[in-house]
């Protein structure tokens, strides 16, 4: 049994190879908007994580297929990834000196078994100016990141507070999702491709 994780993010990528992971990447091409009427972030990320491993595993039903998505939450409101520099400036000044939720949902396919979790950090933002988000979208690529910014990146420069896996915030909760395959998963391979 292979692992297969159904995304192309640059970030989970790495954060799988820093475990030395044996695995494939595949993107899952799938419409994200499709489950935009739910509104309860939980569900809404697990959903989307679901819909990704699902749609990679009628490809590959032998193998361990693993989904993931990220989103952030604000005032009971799910912040998508900007379209354009205006988008992203109007998110960075939501964000600005408050405290948001950054939730991750994975879902795991195998042969036989289904699993769901999601995690969830939360993230507290110094006020940002003007002057600093322009510069940041300007500088650097918020268009394909949950919330305008990627944790890893300059905008760590925003960062007040963190409450929760750091990982998570990055795009994978990779330590918990570590857990939960050694638990609930005949994983004899997976493990040696791990270890070697």
């Amino acid at each position: 049994m292979k692992v297969i994780l159904a995304s192309k993010s640059p970030r989970r990528i790495e954060l799988f190879n820093n475990i030395n992971l044996n695995f494939n990447s595949i993107n899952p091409k799938i419409n994200e908007k499709k489950f935009s009427f739910i509104k309860n972030p939980n569900r809404y990320c697990m959903k989307l994580a679901e819909m990704k491993a699902s749609t990679i595993h009628l490809k590959y039903a032998n193998n361990l297929v693993v989904g993931a998505d990220t989103i952030v939450y604000l005032n009971k409101s799910i912040l998508e990834k900007p379209k354009n520099k205006q988008e992203a400036f109007s998110t960075l000044k939501k964000l600005s000196d408050k405290t948001h939720s950054v939730y991750t949902g994975v879902s795991i396919y195998t042969k036989n078994t289904k699993l769901n979790f999601f995690d969830k950090t939360s993230v507290t933002f110094y006020p940002l100016s003007n002057n600093t988000i322009n510069y940041y979208i300007n500088n650097y690529n918020p268009f394909d990141k949950a919330g305008a910014y990627g944790i890893q990146d300059w905008s760590k420069i925003f960062i007040k507070k963190i409450n929760g896996c750091y990982y998570n915030v990055v795009g994978f909760p990779i330590a918990k999702f570590y857990k939960i395959v050694c638990q609930n998963f005949e994983i004899n391979n997976i493990l040696k491709s791990i270890h070697e």
